[in-house]
């Protein structure tokens, strides 16, 4: 199975704070990967280390098979890579159908049709304005926004954040589908138990360094290694 993304032994630092010791992690073609942790461990720093936001002092990162260690994020992102921020950064003073329209599309299989078939909530709404969605449906035109521009990698921050249970299993089912559409999905999220049901593999992150890494179902398993090392239970 190809690589597509691939962080090894990468270092991150805010300002003088070192928060990621050494990071190293792969995505493959088609997999769902879940990067878990305490609050403070270094998940989100570990997606803007990898789209060059917070960009690594030290280490490599690989984007496709090309070594992106040293661009700028918007190069990066122009390879195939989308980006789902935490706390559902929309633009609230436009409309559903305006938040969309900001990226510029490229060609291939998400189009506008093809988006408001996965969201028809947002189909309904593509009039209303982005302050007047609900929490999920504002979480659903986030992931959304990226889609149009046909990535072939999803980075999503946080996408269950804020959200009640049942709109979490929306979006879940999206992240799915993104999956069955031929994405890559690396996907940072506090809800374990959730995203150990969806993800192929996962990582847990202490203290910006990697503390595991194997299958998700192993991970799922072993509720004592859960609790130890990502602060929650498998099971709830």
């Amino acid at each position: 199975m190809t690589t597509v993304l691939q962080a090894r032994d990468v270092h991150a630092y805010y300002g003088k704070s070192h928060i990621l010791h050494g990071v190293s992690l792969e995505l493959r073609e088609g997999e769902i990967v879940a990067v878990l942790g305490r609050n403070g461990a270094g998940k989100t720093t570990t997606l803007r280390s990898l789209l060059g936001l917070t960009p690594a002092r030290a280490g490599r990162v690989d984007v496709l098979g090309r070594d992106v260690t040293r661009w700028p994020s918007y190069r990066i992102a122009r390879l195939g890579v989308g980006y789902v921020p935490e706390g559902r950064r929309i633009f609230g003073h436009l409309t559903v159908l305006e938040n969309l329209m900001v990226p510029e599309a490229r060609p291939g299989p998400w189009g506008l049709a093809r988006v408001f078939e996965l969201f028809p909530r947002l189909a309904e709404r593509r009039h209303q304005l982005g302050r007047q969605l609900s929490g999920g449906e504002q979480e659903m035109l986030s992931i959304a926004r990226p889609l149009l521009v046909n990535p072939r990698i999803m980075l999503l921050d946080e996408p269950s954040q804020g959200l009640a249970p049942l709109v979490v299993q929306e979006v879940m089912r999206v992240v799915r589908a993104m999956r069955e559409e031929g994405l890559s999905v690396l996907l940072v999220e506090q809800n374990v138990p959730l995203s150990l049901g969806i993800a192929d593999r996962a990582y847990i992150l202490g203290d910006g360094k990697i503390v595991f890494s194997g299958s998700a179902a192993e991970l799922a398993a072993d509720q004592g290694l859960v609790q130890k090392l990502a602060g929650a239970s498998a099971g709830h």
